[in-house]
């Protein structure tokens, strides 16, 4: 659910379908996906790896490589199954604050202590009376990050964390910076942001996704577990990670409350798609709040390389045992969904494979192919 290597976390981030021939090319402007995903699947790490392709929301490529289970058991993943986005919630979360900054119940430059007076009088965030949502939104607090090996035991699968539990332990660590002074990431930035949408709307996270986002958009696979321990719905892969003492461990059951509006939603590649379809073409954001997510903040260092010279964009979300991808093209027109469930400690070999992954399929003609559209690069906070 990060986009740095905590714990085993990495990132910078149901039923079987139907065969096609190694060779397929469903759609003129895009590259073999069974290739692609069986490519993935050999990367070192990765137990196994679903991905599927929409063209203006219709699925025209899939793939399915590895096991669902540890050594070689369980049939291969349905690539229909679901799996855990990881931090790609981070951008849904974002989005529901910029809806309510549209709504006029919040405003971008509020402080931090006016819209969530329990973190100032509780002491539970240092400067919060300087630190507005937009910085949280865009990672440049300096609120410390929680999610780290030696503050949250990632294999105790039980223990409910409340935000304010998880923001303590924040608040033990070291500030990164001062307010709107650089990018940090930092997943207390969204368990902050988590807790002003409960506040605001008088309503869960789980019930705002749903109202605002899975209902309205057909999300129907969708949800946002918070109390653990909570397996991922219907067939789907197992991620396993190794104990301090080398065990590889079953991550199915990972720690729901954690999550949360940092890393907790359950999703499938077709109803990924479809959010990111949505949020793209500006049917939840209007352009100026939209550039809120996706222009990169204060301080951020330019991704390397990205996929297809950074005529498309990549959100990443993951944590020990997994990791997702969404890419898509920047008119929102092409998105390519991709799970992986690992069988080794997560390590940025991942990352890059899936990259690789998504430039095969989505420009195989190269960067500046004719069916890339193009765009300037971004590097926005968006996944």
């Amino acid at each position: 659910m990060g986009k740095r290597l905590t714990a085993g976390l990495a990132g910078a981030v149901l039923a079987l379908g139907l065969a096609q021939p190694a060779t397929a090319r469903v759609d003129p402007g895009t590259g073999d996906v069974r290739r692609a995903v069986a490519q993935l699947a050999g990367t070192s790490g990765v137990l196994g790896a679903i991905g599927e392709l929409y063209v203006d929301g219709r699925r025209v490529g899939h793939g399915s490589a590895g096991s669902r289970l540890l050594g070689g058991k369980g049939g291969k993943i349905p690539t229909d199954a679901r799996y855990r986005v990881g931090s790609q919630t981070k951008g849904m979360t974002a989005t529901v604050i910029l809806q309510l900054v549209k709504e006029g119940k919040l405003g971008l430059d509020d402080k931090l202590a006016d819209v969530l007076p329990v973190v100032a009088g509780k002491d539970l965030v240092e400067r919060a009376a300087d630190i507005t949502v937009r910085q949280l939104i865009r990672h440049t607090s300096g609120v410390p990050e929680w999610f780290r090996p030696d503050l949250v035991d990632v294999f105790d699968f039980t223990t409910y964390y409340r935000p304010a539990d998880l923001l303590k332990l924040s608040r033990t660590q070291p500030r990164t910076g001062e307010p709107g002074e650089k990018f940090a990431y930092s997943s207390a930035n969204y368990t902050l942001l988590t807790m002003i949408i409960e506040r605001i709307t008088g309503r869960s996270l789980a019930a705002e996704f749903e109202r605002r986002l899975f209902r309205p958009l057909g999300m129907s696979a969708t949800y946002l577990p918070i109390r653990p321990p909570q397996a991922i719905k219907g067939p789907h892969g197992h991620g396993y990670a190794p104990t301090p003492g080398g065990e590889l461990r079953d991550m199915d059951r990972l720690n729901a409350s954690w999550g949360h509006g940092a890393g907790g939603v359950i999703s499938t590649a077709r109803d990924m798609s479809t959010y990111r379809r949505a949020f793209l073409q500006g049917r939840l954001l209007p352009a100026d709040l939209q550039r809120v997510i996706t222009d990169p903040p204060e301080g951020a260092p330019p991704p390397p390389s990205p996929p297809c010279g950074g005529q498309i964009v990549q959100t990443n979300g993951g944590a020990p045992g997994f990791t997702s991808a969404t890419i898509s093209t920047r008119d929102g027109r092409k998105h390519f969904a991709i799970s992986t469930t690992l069988d080794a400690e997560q390590n940025l070999n991942v990352i890059r494979a899936i990259s690789k992954a998504a430039e095969s399929v989505l420009c195989p003609n190269g960067p500046n192919g004719p069916d890339t559209p193009a765009s300037p690069q971004s590097a926005g906070t968006d996944g």
